[in-house]
């Protein structure tokens, strides 16, 4: 490659960097207008000019992104629960966490206007199941991560992990409802107590049934 393929092909990144960047401000700057909007009325009252004057984004703009702004907000939080879902895997954290509990929680209850609003709108369930999958998907792969540095198997764990983040949103809308009684560190380490004696379980009789086979 030539001193000004080499060149070109830089620009090229820089320019895609950039424009990536742009992209990443502008969903950014409409993902919170809806939310700031959805904490003054109701979800179907808004209309998506309100969102554009909000957010400062022109109506084209929009449109280049998103088909409307249920699309909006099904986009936004697809993006928020994915990236605190891979959060502890991401940060390469050397815990036995399996799910970034402390900081969902402190999250939700900074937010806890937002999940009302989600709850009047009808939109919470929609939430909630992406929530169930990428939770999901997040403790797997820590499952995965964990047991195998201990020397473990750990077999369904995608049937496991699908009942852990099942539990984690039961476990946040109970505490949600009786009023956050118990600090997100707390719940951290009860969500994680359970989850050990269970996923301790499963590997031990997965273990034995081998041994025995052997």
């Amino acid at each position: 490659m030539s001193k000004n393929e080499e060149a070109q092909t830089v620009n090229s990144h820089q320019s895609k960097q950039k424009t990536d960047r742009r992209v990443s401000r502008t969903r950014d700057r409409l993902g919170d207008a809806l939310v700031a909007l959805m904490q003054e009325k109701p979800f179907d009252g808004i209309t998506v000019q309100e969102v554009l004057d909000r957010a400062g984004v022109s109506r084209s703009t929009f449109y280049v992104h998103y088909r409307d702004k249920d699309d909006l907000f099904l986009s936004d939080a697809d993006e928020f629960l994915e990236a605190i879902a891979t959060l502890l895997s991401r940060r390469g954290e050397k815990s036995d966490r399996v799910a970034p509990v402390r900081e969902f929680f402190a999250h939700v209850a900074e937010a806890r206007q937002l999940y009302t609003a989600l709850i009047e709108a009808g939109r919470i369930h929609d939430f909630l199941e992406l929530a169930q999958g990428h939770f999901a998907r997040g403790i797997e792969r820590r499952l995965v991560e964990l047991t195998s540095a201990k020397g473990g198997a750990l077999k369904q764990s995608a049937a496991t992990a699908e009942a852990l983040a099942g539990a984690l949103l039961s476990l946040m809308k109970w505490w949600i409802d009786r009023g956050k009684p118990i600090p997100p560190e707390q719940m951290d380490e009860l969500f994680h107590r359970l989850v050990w004696f269970g996923v301790s379980t499963s590997v031990d009789h997965v273990n034995s049934t081998a041994a025995i086979q052997d």
